[in-house]
């Protein structure tokens, strides 16, 4: 589903998540199966060096390592920069180009304790899933001033968003500033009323999906960028 590069996100309200805090965007079917297939090929035709392995997923790091004093960028293979710029021009990053991919892999099992992205990055992440669904839970996060009641994972729970390959997910507002998201590390997903996205996807409550192995390219924009020359400490 390629939408038209004059269009803007604003201007696509039937992709909106209404039954989620402001603001969450999922294409369904946003690039083809050949696309899928084509951009999986070239995650792992990507040198063995490029990889990093951390606990329960490894990945891949495009664009440049970003740094509270700013990012050192490097080009972005072709690749890439063409779905950062088909990205981009939905008008999701103010005007600016995405700059900065990572590409995760999750087998079955695996996933990623909840977290936010950080201050690093523009405050809108874009994200397409290749090669099998996950389920995306969101949380509140810890109060700190609330010492008297135990703060846990399920108390802090607010909702989740089934993600399906060949998906579109942008957050931005207040899901990208205020809330924690992770995966939980299983094989299968049972949905619930509690997906917030259900009605934009081919799936009901209810529903149990076994999980594959998932591929996903973040892709975002990077403000701060440092000059090589700044870099080695010329001016």
């Amino acid at each position: 589903m390629e939408e038209p590069a004059c269009q803007t996100l604003k201007g696509l309200g039937h992709c909106v998540v209404k039954d989620a805090p402001p603001s969450v965007y999922y294409f369904p079917d946003y690039i083809t199966e050949a696309e899928e297939a084509y951009l999986l090929q070239q995650v792992y035709k990507a040198p063995k060096t490029k990889w990093t392995q951390l606990k329960g997923r490894r990945l891949q790091n495009w664009g440049g390592l970003p740094h509270p004093k700013g990012m050192l960028a490097e080009k972005l293979p072709e690749w890439l920069q063409k779905y950062a710029e088909r990205i981009s021009a939905l008008d999701i990053f103010a005007g600016k180009t995405a700059n900065h991919v990572l590409v995760n892999e999750y087998n079955p099992g695996q996933g990623i304790m909840p977290h936010e992205d950080g201050p690093l990055y523009y405050p809108t992440v874009s994200t397409i899933s290749l090669g099998s669904h996950t389920v995306l839970d969101f949380y509140h996060p810890i109060n700190s001033a609330q010492t008297d009641v135990p703060q846990t994972e399920e108390s802090r729970y607010c909702l989740s968003l089934l993600v399906q390959p060949r998906s579109l997910l942008v957050l931005q507002d207040e899901m990208y500033k205020h809330y924690l998201h992770g995966i939980q590390g299983v094989v299968q997903d049972t949905l619930t009323d509690r997906v917030a996205n259900l009605s934009h996807a081919t799936a009901c409550a209810g529903d149990c999906l076994t999980r594959g192995t998932r591929v996903s390219l973040t892709i975002r924009h990077v403000p701060k960028i440092l000059r090589a020359a700044l870099l080695l400490g010329k001016k």
